[in-house]
């Protein structure tokens, strides 16, 4: 076997295992039944984006040779000295920080599955923000592709039929469909979010010679400052009742560590896998989430109709992303990674 081979199929297990382990540890610790106060989504969002510059700070000391002032030196020609292509990142990070905290509400409100084949309309968003920001023409197939799309995530979220004729089935129903709407509302948000978010940091940062390392730290930086602004005046009550790790436990201090260290780690790999190999390992996961959501969970039961969206939106995923790319970026995958 080639390096090439290798690192391709490592960088498929690396896709595979982040996309969905932390779908799966995230639903999992927003639904898990807690003795006292479940931990706050929005100090789990600052603290990620916290671990995620200390990361960032450490590869850059070790590219500096151990060398502190040589860190120092580069953050500050980098950071400091170039104030308006710093405070250009304040949108993106925002977004970005807006989006973590929706992704936290949707996996509170959908099972795991769900909330996977759905996610996949970030493919929509960042395709039409494309269009409309950096004057990308899209092909045939691709506009085929996405249409495929959004039939499968139709499908996906139509609701199941089912007869309930007393008036707690019909009371549970109807909890169960304002919480999916609050779930879904959230994945569409989170979507629109990241689709913007990403074409216009690829639009910004087109010609920069910033590295990856630089570039996160500079994003962190706002996320973690626009990160309090929830924790101040949405959670404070909380925070200065049980305090700012209330509710910590082991599953959530993963869950952190995975939104942390998981994109930067895919963002490292992500040049190693072309457009199937990143389509097979999205199409791995939704599979591996519904079967995990089904049999280990127990908050999914699948239908012929889901399994049906599923199965589109797969097809939509690879058919979008194996046309041959043309010279210049293609896709947008965004380098501050995301969930």
């Amino acid at each position: 076997m080639t390096n090439s081979t290798t690192l391709k199929y490592v960088s498929l297990s690396i896709l595979l295992v982040q996309t969905t382990s932390v779908v799966l540890t995230m639903r999992y610790s927003r639904t898990v039944q807690e003795t006292g106060p479940r931990y706050l989504s929005s100090t789990a969002v600052v603290i990620s984006e916290l671990m995620k510059i200390s990361a960032c700070l450490c590869v850059i000391f070790y590219q500096h040779g151990y060398s502190i002032p040589g860190m120092l030196s580069e953050l500050r020609a980098e950071i400091v000295m170039r104030p308006r292509e710093t405070i250009k990142l304040l949108v993106p990070s925002g977004l970005y920080t807006i989006q973590n905290n929706l992704l936290f509400i949707a996996l509170s409100h959908l099972d795991a599955a769900t909330y996977q084949v759905t996610y996949q309309l970030k493919i929509l968003t960042t395709a039409m923000f494309s269009v409309l920001m950096l004057n990308k023409r899209l092909t045939p197939i691709k506009w085929i592709a996405l249409v495929i799309l959004v039939g499968g995530i139709a499908l996906v979220e139509w609701p199941s039929d089912t007869q309930n004729t007393s008036k707690e089935d019909k009371a549970a129903k109807d909890s169960t469909f304002s919480s999916q709407i609050i779930g879904l509302t959230s994945v569409v948000c989170a979507c629109f979010s990241s689709g913007f978010a990403g074409v216009y940091f690829e639009k910004l940062l087109k010609g920069s010679d910033q590295t990856l390392w630089v570039r996160n730290v500079q994003l962190a930086l706002f996320s973690v400052a626009l990160g309090f602004i929830p924790v101040v005046f949405y959670d404070h009550k909380a925070v200065l009742q049980d305090g700012f790790l209330q509710g910590y436990n082991t599953i959530t201090w993963i869950v952190v560590t995975l939104q942390a260290f998981g994109g930067l780690v895919v963002a490292s790999v992500i040049k190693y896998a072309d457009n199937i190999l990143k389509g097979f390992a999205t199409s791995l996961s939704i599979i591996l989430s519904t079967f995990i959501s089904f049999y280990f969970l127990g908050d999914f039961k699948p239908s012929s109709v889901f399994f049906l969206g599923a199965s589109l939106v797969i097809v939509a995923t690879f058919l979008y992303g194996a046309e041959k790319k043309r010279p210049g970026p293609d896709g947008l995958i965004p380098v501050y990674r995301k969930v």
